[in-house]
C-alpha cells in the first residue's frame, strides 16, 4: 500500500543530510512572539486559573523587563538560566524573558528530588535561577532579535538510565518546527479561535512546546492550571471555553470517572489529543463518547524530538486504536535491528535536537547521521502507521512520566538490608503503568516494606517511588549472563493492592 499522506506537505526542503525543514518559518521564538504581539496586541494570551490574565502586549512588556533584569544581573546571550517556578504566568514570562535576553532556558522538573534538581542546575551551568517565591527580575526593556534558528533556546532534562538526567539541547528551529507540525496536523488550526488548557507541567515538552508555544504563534489563549485538581479541570473547560485539550490518558480517565462528570458541558471541545502512555481501546471509546464534538487523536513524541513526531488522524481513532499514527510532515521514520516485523524506531527531522548538553558519549550513542535512536521497539506498516510494541530501554511509563527501572533499583539496593531488586511496570487502568519492585533481602536479614518506601522517598522523586512492593526470599532468576529475567518474574505475579 502507498504511504498515507493526510497532512500538508508543501514548503518543505531537505538539506544535504536529507533532513526535512519547513520553509518560511520565523528565525526564532523572539521573532514569533513579536509577530503575534504586532498582529493581536490586545488578545488574551495567558490565563492563570484562579489568577491573572495577560494580553499579548502585557506578555511582551513583562518578558522584555525580565530580559532587562537578567542583563542587569550579568546574563549574556548563550548563558543558561534555570526556571524552578511551578505552572503559572510567571513561568511563561520567565521563559520568554530568557529568550528576549538571548539566553538559554533550563526548565526544571520540580517533581525531581532535591539532589536531582541540584544536579540539573549545576550540570547546565545555570548562571541565574528563578526560584520558587522569588519575584521576577526587572530592568530596562530588552529584546535581542539577532538569535539564529540553530541557537539553543532551551535545555529540557529527561531522566537517564544511569540515574543522571540528560539535557536535550532544543534549538529555536526545533521549537518552530514542532509548532508548525502542530498546525499542519490540525491540532491547533490557525483559522479557529484557540483556547487550550494546560493541565500538564510546563517543564514538559507537551505543555510548553505543543500547547503554550503554538497557541502563542496563533494568537490564541493558553489557560494554565497551577496544579492539577480534577474538579478544577472539569470546571475550567466550559468556564474558559476550552476548545483544545492535550493530556496523558490518566487525566482523561480520572475526569471521565468522576461521579459529576455528566454535569459539565464538554460540547465546546473541538480537538482532543492523548499520548505519552499506553491507552486501552476501551478508554479511547469512552473519550469519544464523553467529548462528542471533539476530533480525538493519538500522538507520540519525545523530549529529544521537541514533542510531536507522529499523529493519528482522528478518522483512525476507532479503526487503528493500537497505532500512534503516521509521521508528521517533516519527519522520516525507519526501523533498525529488525527481528521479524519489529525493530528499534529511528527518527529524522528538523525538530530532532542536536544532542545532549555536556554528554558527548550519550549524544554519540543516541544520535547518528541525523537519526535519533528512540529505544522504542515498533512496527511500521506499508501505509506508515506506527505501533509501539515494547521498550528497548528498561523503564516504566507512569502516566506519561518515564521512570527508569535501573534508577529505582539502584536506590533500593543502597539500603543496608537489601540484596537485589527488580523493578517493572504494573498495569494500571488510570496511569497506564505504576512502579512495582520485587526485593530480596540479604541472607539472614529482613526488611519491612514501609521502611523501604520511606528509604526510597529520600533518594527518588515521588513519582519514581514504588507503589507496589513484594519482598521475596528466593533469589531473582537470571540468565547465564547474569541479567535478571523480568519476563519470568511477571508471570503469575500477584502484586496485591497499591501502597499509596
Amino acid at each position: 500500500m502507498p504511504l498515507l499522506r493526510p497532512f500538508d506537505y508543501s514548503n518543505i526542503a531537505r538539506d544535504s543530510q536529507g533532513i526535512a525543514h519547513y520553509l518560511n518559518r520565523p528565525p526564532s521564538l523572539v521573532h514569533m512572539l513579536r509577530a503575534t504581539v504586532d498582529r493581536v496586541p490586545s488578545a488574551e494570551a495567558l490565563v492563570e486559573l484562579g489568577g491573572r490574565r495577560f494580553t499579548y502586549r502585557q506578555l511582551w512588556g513583562s518578558a522584555a523587563q525580565v530580559a532587562g533584569g537578567l542583563r542587569a544581573a550579568g546574563i549574556q546571550p548563550g548563558d543558561r538560566v534555570a526556571i524552578r517556578y511551578g505552572n503559572g504566568i510567571d513561568w511563561c514570562v520567565a521563559f520568554f524573558g530568557i529568550q528576549l535576553a538571548g539566553a538559554t532556558a533550563v526548565p526544571v522538573n520540580i517533581r525531581f528530588s532535591d539532589v536531582e534538581i541540584e544536579y540539573v542546575v549545576n550540570d547546565s551551568g545555570a548562571s541565574y535561577v528563578f526560584l520558587p517565591g522569588d519575584p521576577l527580575p526587572a530592568g530596562p526593556p530588552l529584546a535581542v532579535e539577532s538569535t539564529q534558528p540553530s541557537d539553543v533556546a532551551a535545555i529540557f532534562y529527561t531522566s537517564g538510565t544511569t540515574g543522571f538526567p540528560k539535557g536535550a539541547m532544543t534549538t529555536h528551529e526545533n521549537f518552530l518546527a514542532n509548532m508548525e507540525s502542530c498546525r499542519r496536523v490540525g491540532f491547533l488550526p490557525a483559522d479557529l479561535e484557540i483556547r487550550t488548557l494546560v493541565s500538564v507541567p510546563l517543564f514538559h515538552v507537551t505543555g510548553c512546546n505543543s500547547q503554550l508555544l503554538p497557541t502563542c504563534e496563533a494568537g490564541g489563549t493558553t489557560v494554565i492550571m497551577p496544579s492539577f485538581h480534577v474538579q478544577d479541570f472539569l470546571a475550567a473547560i466550559p468556564a474558559e471555553r476550552i476548545g483544545f485539550l492535550a493530556s496523558v490518558p490518566a487525566i482523561y480517565w480520572l475526569a471521565i470517572n468522576q461521579a459529576n462528570f455528566p454535569s459539565f458541558d464538554m460540547s465546546g471541545v473541538q480537538r482532543l489529543m492523548y499520548g505519552g502512555a499506553p491507552t486501552p481501546p476501551d478508554l479511547i471509546a469512552k473519550i469519544l463518547e464523553s467529548f462528542p464534538n471533539a476530533q480525538v487523536s493519538n500522538c507520540y513524541g519525545l523530549t529529544e524530538t521537541a514533542s510531536l513526531t507522529t499523529w493519528l488522524p482522528y478518522q483512525y481513532s476507532v479503526t487503528r486504536p493500537e497505532s500512534i499514527g503516521v509521521a508528521v510532515p517533516n519527519i522520516d521514520l525507519r526501523l533498525t535491528d529488525v527481528s521479524g516485523d519489529v525493530g528499534e524506531l529511528m527518527i529524522r527531522g528538523s525538530n530532532v535536537v542536536p544532542g545532549y548538553w555536556n554528554k558527548p558519549e550519550a549524544t554519540a550513542e543516541t544520535f547518528a547521521d541525523g537519526w535519533l535512536r528512540t529505544g522504542d521497539l515498533a512496527r511500521l506498516d506499508d501505509e506508515g502507521f506506527v505501533q509501539i510494541v515494547d521498550r528497548k530501554k528498561d523503564m516504566v511509563n507512569r502516566g506519561g512520566e518515564n521512570v527508569y527501572c535501573v534508577e529505582v533499583e539502584s536506590a533500593l539496593c543502597a539500603h543496608i538490608d537489601v540484596f537485589e531488586v527488580a523493578v517493572m511496570g504494573v498495569p494500571d487502568a488510570m496511569m497506564g503503568e505504576k512502579v512495582g519492585a520485587m526485593v530480596v533481602p540479604k541472607p539472614g536479614r529482613s526488611v519491612a516494606v514501609a521502611e523501604l518506601i520511606e528509604f526510597a522517598k529520600t533518594r527518588l522523586a515521588d513519582f519514581k517511588v514504588p507503589q507496589y512492593m513484594i519482598v521475596r526470599s528466593e533469589f531473582l532468576p537470571r540468565n547465564p549472563g547474569g541479567k535478571i529475567l523480568k519476563k519470568a518474574l511477571r508471570q503469575n505475579v500477584d502484586w496485591g493492592t497499591p501502597l499509596r
